[in-house]
């Protein structure tokens, strides 16, 4: 009976504290006082990611604003057949508004004149899906459109895991879990046992790349891995029997 009385009481803080983060904890610390012992307790668990995004500038250079839209313009359809040749759907496509401004000619002295030199046209365009994989193929693959005189810039791509907030109740808990088992272990030479939960802070989750130790008091959230791990950290003072 008192151990699912237990169990029940780990598992509703963890509820609770689930709902608002209050400090962030690093590594694996304890204190122990007369009647009380607080142990940091932590749980990581490895995702994949289940969405992507992968932006990228098509961008003109023209001694006119006219043939610098011109051009964008020319190579915008080739760019969205070839999206859609990768299995990009048009709702899977956005488009942003062109963007350019002036280049001016300089001087003999290097002082700039009120001369144009050329006009600089851009245009951004993102592609979202939930098939990573479609995402990290075409981050590799479409600068090849350079070779058909398309100026293009292409940005790292973006990936997010999307069921973190289903996640975190349970990881909560977890960490909550390997505190207790941490606490136990240091009482053990001391012939005392884990008493009740008298608090419990929790830190920040770190979602990282499934190979990385960093952390952050402010939290990490990785998004230029498709493998990613999360760890969630729980601070934890029980009572000593």
């Amino acid at each position: 009976m008192f151990e699912k009385l237990e169990k029940y009481q780990i598992t509703l803080l963890a509820l609770i504290i689930s709902a608002g983060v209050v400090i962030a904890a690093n590594t694996v610390t304890s204190s122990i006082s007369k009647n009380s012992i607080t142990v940091t307790g932590s749980y990581s668990q490895n995702v994949t990611s289940d969405s992507g995004r992968l932006l990228f500038e098509l961008a003109s250079r023209e001694t006119s604003k006219q043939g610098a839209y011109s051009v964008l313009n020319k190579n915008r359809p080739i760019v969205i057949k070839y999206l859609k040749d990768k299995g990009f759907k048009d709702e899977e496509i956005e488009i942003k508004p062109i963007s350019g401004y002036n280049s001016y000619k300089m001087m003999p002295n290097g002082s700039m004149s009120n001369d144009i030199a050329y006009y600089n046209a851009s245009q951004n365009i993102a592609v979202k899906s939930k098939d990573v994989n479609k995402i990290k193929d075409t981050a590799e693959d479409i600068q090849n459109l350079i070779s058909k005189g398309i100026d293009i810039n292409v940005y790292d791509p973006s990936y997010f895991y999307s069921k973190l907030s289903d996640e975190k109740v349970k990881m909560l808990e977890e960490a909550t879990k390997d505190a207790k088992q941490r606490a136990s272990a240091m009482l053990k030479a001391t012939h005392n046992r884990v008493g009740k939960i008298q608090s419990v802070k929790m830190g920040v989750f770190q979602i990282t790349p499934v190979d990385s130790n960093e952390v952050s008091d402010m939290g990490i959230s990785d998004t230029s891995s498709i493998e990613k791990k999360i760890t969630s950290v729980a601070n934890v003072t029980f009572s000593v029997k």
